[in-house]
């Protein structure tokens, strides 16, 4: 049977389907919660998408937010994300030389999502978000962080 799909909020931006949130008396976890993207996790692999792909921007993700949750940075930032890039980048685990993916880490703050800044958090923070990525996803070894505004650039990279 064909079906319609019902998309009530789609012609609103996020912060007014937040106040209509606060309206509804919806839990602050779900008002604050982080945007995420129409086409899925994808748009964040920046090369062939792919299982492995999948897994490690994923991967990468969660220590992220689980991070900016811990220590108390996720509130403070509009958006926030991995993205894996087309880059391979040589590093060294143990004695080791290793050839492996390159990891974005983008957060933004905002009011609308219409212009953002990039969110000033703590080198201390990033470094260790950076630490537990490349130690705990192995496929991954190197990290960066974007600190491009909206505009010229784009809250996600696709």
């Amino acid at each position: 049977h064909p079906f319609e799909i019902l998309e009530p909020f789609r012609e609103l931006f996020k912060d007014e389907v937040r106040e209509i949130g606060k309206l509804l008396a919806l839990p602050e976890e779900i008002i604050g919660r982080h945007p995420f993207p129409g086409p899925g996790l994808a748009v964040r692999i920046l090369g062939p998408v792919c299982a492995r792909s999948l897994h490690l921007v994923r991967e990468a993700d969660r220590i992220f937010i689980e991070e900016l949750h811990a220590q108390g940075y996720y509130n403070d930032v509009w958006q926030a994300f991995a993205v894996l890039l087309p880059v391979q980048s040589v590093g060294v685990m143990g004695d080791e030389r290793t050839y492996e993916q390159v990891c974005g880490l983008r957060a933004v703050t905002s009011k609308d999502g219409m212009t953002a800044d990039w969110a000033k958090l703590p080198l201390e923070f990033l470094g260790y978000v950076a630490n537990r990525i490349v130690n705990e996803v192995r496929g991954i070894n190197r990290i960066v962080y974007d600190i491009s505004s909206k505009p010229p650039a784009t809250i996600e990279w696709e």
